[in-house]
């Protein structure tokens, strides 16, 4: 006996959803599996910025007793939650380029043109593009455990539906930036664009009591930048408690920013509608 559908997904059961869930997933991972250098760079870059930019300003940069903390902190110890999510940022970064590339080359067409719901598809690859962050992450807790930076052992398990969320919020973020990118040569530009201000306006290299004491106005922009939620939401995760705030923000900052993605990638009504037509690989 077959699996009935469930509502508003008249032709296919759950099974068949799982199926082409799985599917996507496995492309992705076999896709990250066959570029090791991708892998290789996701470590380089917070590894780079673990042993010399910390080594270098941890005297300069003392950490003060702030939740989630306990008591007084190594600078590298403080920064590591900020270096989780700036690999998730750069992959969510890396997984946009791909769609990018694919359009170009008419590769989404085999992704788009399926009778699946196109929101069901872009979700599905999404959640593929997170499940291989979260794996580079923990290939970085590792490389950091032998630096001496541990957290609590409840906190490597706890961290998971954090890196979850910010995951996919940073990814559905890239994804729409995607949809605006018509040509690969302009993506980099984009790109940097992005990560860069957001990495620096957050709280991922300093608390920000520091950064108000110093400019106010650019307190209320780390305030209001999403990637100083995901930092601090892995940060508290990663010792075993919540930050509730971060949480709603980084949840409401996913659904606006999937949203605006599925609209934009629909043909019929989202900007590339507006562009004269869907891009070549749709």
């Amino acid at each position: 006996m077959s699996t009935p559908a469930p509502p508003n997904w008249p032709g296919f059961t759950l099974r068949q959803y799982a199926i082409c869930m799985v599917g996507i997933i496995w492309r992705e991972a076999l896709r990250f599996l066959h570029q090791r250098e991708r892998f290789v760079s996701a470590l380089v870059r917070p590894l780079v910025w673990l042993f010399v930019f910390a080594a270098g300003f941890r005297q300069v940069l003392g950490v003060s007793i702030i939740p989630p903390y306990e008591t007084y902190v190594l600078y590298e110890v403080y920064i590591t939650p900020g270096l989780m999510a700036m690999i998730q940022l750069f992959n969510g970064m890396q997984s946009s380029l791909t769609m990018v590339y694919d359009r170009e080359t008419g590769g989404m067409r085999t992704l788009l043109v399926s009778p699946f719901p196109r929101w069901f598809l872009l979700s599905s690859k999404l959640l593929a593009g997170t499940l291989v962050s979260i794996l580079q992450v923990y290939a970085y807790l590792a490389v950091a455990w032998f630096w001496d930076i541990e957290a609590p052992p409840i906190g490597y398990f706890a961290v998971i539906p954090a890196l979850l969320l910010s995951g996919l919020m940073l990814g559905a973020l890239g994804m729409l930036i995607s949809s605006l990118i018509r040509q690969l040569e302009n993506f980099a530009g984009v790109m940097n664009f992005v990560i860069f201000p957001m990495f620096f306006a957050s709280s991922a290299l300093y608390p920000l009591w520091r950064v108000k004491e110093s400019s106010p106005f650019l307190y209320e922009i780390c305030q209001l930048n999403p990637f100083t939620h995901a930092t601090e939401l892995i940060r508290f995760a990663l010792y075993g408690k919540l930050d509730w705030f971060s949480l709603i923000y980084v949840a409401v900052c996913l659904i606006v920013f999937l949203a605006g993605a599925i609209i934009a990638y629909d043909p019929a009504r989202g900007i590339l509608a507006r562009r004269g037509g869907a891009p070549a690989g749709a």
